[in-house]
Protein backbone atom coordinates (compact mmCIF):
# COMPACT_ATOMS: atom_id res chain seq x y z
CA UNK A 1 0.00 0.00 0.00
CA UNK A 2 1.23 3.39 -0.67
CA UNK A 3 1.56 6.52 1.17
CA UNK A 4 -1.05 7.89 -0.73
CA UNK A 5 -3.59 5.54 -0.61
CA UNK A 6 -3.19 4.52 3.38
CA UNK A 7 -3.97 8.48 4.12
CA UNK A 8 -7.23 8.03 2.23
CA UNK A 9 -7.70 5.13 3.95
CA UNK A 10 -6.89 6.59 7.02
CA UNK A 11 -9.44 9.80 6.57
CA UNK A 12 -12.32 7.54 4.68
CA UNK A 13 -12.42 5.31 8.36
CA UNK A 14 -12.12 8.20 10.12
CA UNK A 15 -15.09 10.16 8.16
CA UNK A 16 -16.96 7.15 7.69
CA UNK A 17 -20.37 7.34 10.03
CA UNK A 18 -21.13 4.13 11.82
CA UNK A 19 -24.30 3.20 9.65
CA UNK A 20 -27.60 2.73 11.46
CA UNK A 21 -29.98 -0.48 9.73
CA UNK A 22 -31.79 1.95 7.65
CA UNK A 23 -28.42 3.68 6.12
CA UNK A 24 -26.15 3.29 3.52
CA UNK A 25 -22.43 3.83 3.56
CA UNK A 26 -21.76 4.07 0.14
CA UNK A 27 -18.14 2.84 -1.04
CA UNK A 28 -15.21 4.88 -2.74
CA UNK A 29 -11.85 4.04 -3.15
CA UNK A 30 -9.91 3.19 0.11
CA UNK A 31 -12.94 3.06 2.44
CA UNK A 32 -13.38 -0.90 2.25
CA UNK A 33 -9.64 -1.30 1.79
CA UNK A 34 -8.99 0.85 5.33
CA UNK A 35 -11.18 -0.67 7.12
CA UNK A 36 -10.12 -4.56 5.83
CA UNK A 37 -6.41 -3.32 6.79
CA UNK A 38 -7.97 -2.23 9.91
CA UNK A 39 -9.18 -5.78 10.48
CA UNK A 40 -12.56 -4.86 10.66
CA UNK A 41 -15.28 -7.19 9.89
CA UNK A 42 -16.95 -5.83 6.85
CA UNK A 43 -19.92 -6.74 5.00
CA UNK A 44 -19.82 -5.99 0.88
CA UNK A 45 -23.05 -5.41 -0.80
CA UNK A 46 -22.19 -5.15 -4.47
CA UNK A 47 -25.49 -3.26 -5.60
CA UNK A 48 -27.70 -1.67 -8.13
CA UNK A 49 -29.76 0.37 -7.53
CA UNK A 50 -31.92 -1.45 -10.83
CA UNK A 51 -31.44 -4.98 -9.53
CA UNK A 52 -35.12 -6.60 -8.05
CA UNK A 53 -32.47 -9.23 -6.59
CA UNK A 54 -30.17 -6.43 -5.19
CA UNK A 55 -33.78 -4.67 -3.27
CA UNK A 56 -34.68 -8.19 -2.06
CA UNK A 57 -31.72 -8.73 -0.35
CA UNK A 58 -31.48 -5.21 1.49
CA UNK A 59 -35.13 -5.75 2.64
CA UNK A 60 -33.74 -8.97 4.11
CA UNK A 61 -30.79 -7.27 5.61
CA UNK A 62 -32.34 -4.34 6.69
CA UNK A 63 -35.26 -6.43 8.55
CA UNK A 64 -32.60 -8.33 10.49
CA UNK A 65 -29.69 -5.34 11.67
CA UNK A 66 -33.37 -3.54 12.80
CA UNK A 67 -34.04 -7.41 14.35
CA UNK A 68 -30.01 -7.46 15.67
CA UNK A 69 -28.76 -4.43 17.40
CA UNK A 70 -25.39 -6.83 17.84
CA UNK A 71 -24.96 -6.79 13.93
CA UNK A 72 -24.76 -2.93 13.53
CA UNK A 73 -22.06 -3.03 16.37
CA UNK A 74 -19.82 -5.37 15.21
CA UNK A 75 -20.08 -5.25 11.58
CA UNK A 76 -19.24 -2.09 8.63
CA UNK A 77 -21.50 -2.50 6.11
CA UNK A 78 -20.60 -1.25 2.65
CA UNK A 79 -22.97 -0.61 -0.53
CA UNK A 80 -20.32 -0.96 -3.84
CA UNK A 81 -22.52 0.95 -6.56
CA UNK A 82 -22.19 -1.88 -9.63
CA UNK A 83 -22.73 0.55 -12.09
CA UNK A 84 -20.04 2.97 -11.01
CA UNK A 85 -17.33 0.33 -9.14
CA UNK A 86 -18.73 -3.22 -10.86
CA UNK A 87 -15.47 -3.43 -13.12
CA UNK A 88 -13.04 -1.80 -10.37
CA UNK A 89 -10.34 -2.64 -8.04
CA UNK A 90 -12.05 -3.78 -5.43
CA UNK A 91 -14.93 -6.45 -7.44
CA UNK A 92 -11.99 -7.30 -9.87
CA UNK A 93 -9.20 -8.09 -6.70
CA UNK A 94 -12.87 -9.91 -5.22
CA UNK A 95 -13.80 -11.61 -7.80
CA UNK A 96 -16.97 -10.21 -7.79
CA UNK A 97 -19.21 -12.26 -10.86
CA UNK A 98 -22.42 -9.55 -10.64
CA UNK A 99 -24.33 -7.65 -8.74
CA UNK A 100 -26.66 -8.76 -6.15
CA UNK A 101 -23.16 -10.55 -4.17
CA UNK A 102 -22.71 -10.19 -0.30
CA UNK A 103 -19.34 -11.02 0.73
CA UNK A 104 -18.16 -10.95 4.51
CA UNK A 105 -14.28 -10.47 4.95
CA UNK A 106 -12.75 -10.33 8.30
CA UNK A 107 -9.52 -8.00 7.66
CA UNK A 108 -9.04 -9.46 4.12
CA UNK A 109 -9.81 -12.89 4.76
CA UNK A 110 -13.47 -13.69 3.06
CA UNK A 111 -15.75 -15.61 5.35
CA UNK A 112 -18.64 -15.77 3.27
CA UNK A 113 -20.31 -14.87 0.06
CA UNK A 114 -24.01 -15.24 -1.49
CA UNK A 115 -24.36 -14.54 -5.16
CA UNK A 116 -28.10 -13.48 -5.88
CA UNK A 117 -29.77 -15.30 -2.72
CA UNK A 118 -32.52 -13.77 -1.16
CA UNK A 119 -33.19 -16.12 1.41
CA UNK A 120 -33.49 -14.72 4.84
CA UNK A 121 -32.01 -17.83 6.47
CA UNK A 122 -29.25 -17.79 4.27
CA UNK A 123 -28.40 -13.97 4.85
CA UNK A 124 -29.29 -14.21 8.34
CA UNK A 125 -26.19 -17.17 8.73
CA UNK A 126 -23.66 -14.80 6.88
CA UNK A 127 -24.66 -12.37 9.46
CA UNK A 128 -24.13 -14.51 12.33
CA UNK A 129 -20.57 -15.48 10.57
CA UNK A 130 -19.61 -11.97 10.80
CA UNK A 131 -21.10 -11.87 14.31
CA UNK A 132 -19.11 -14.18 15.59
CA UNK A 133 -15.74 -13.46 13.47
CA UNK A 134 -16.27 -10.21 14.80
CA UNK A 135 -16.53 -11.03 18.73
CA UNK A 136 -13.10 -13.35 18.69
Amino acid sequence: MNRRTLLISAAAIALAPAARANERTFYAPGLAEGLMDAGQVVLLDFWASWCSTCAAQDRVITALRAENPAYDKAIRFITVDWDQHGRGELSQALAIPRRSTLVVLDGREEIGRIVAGTGRDEIKALLDRALAAAMT
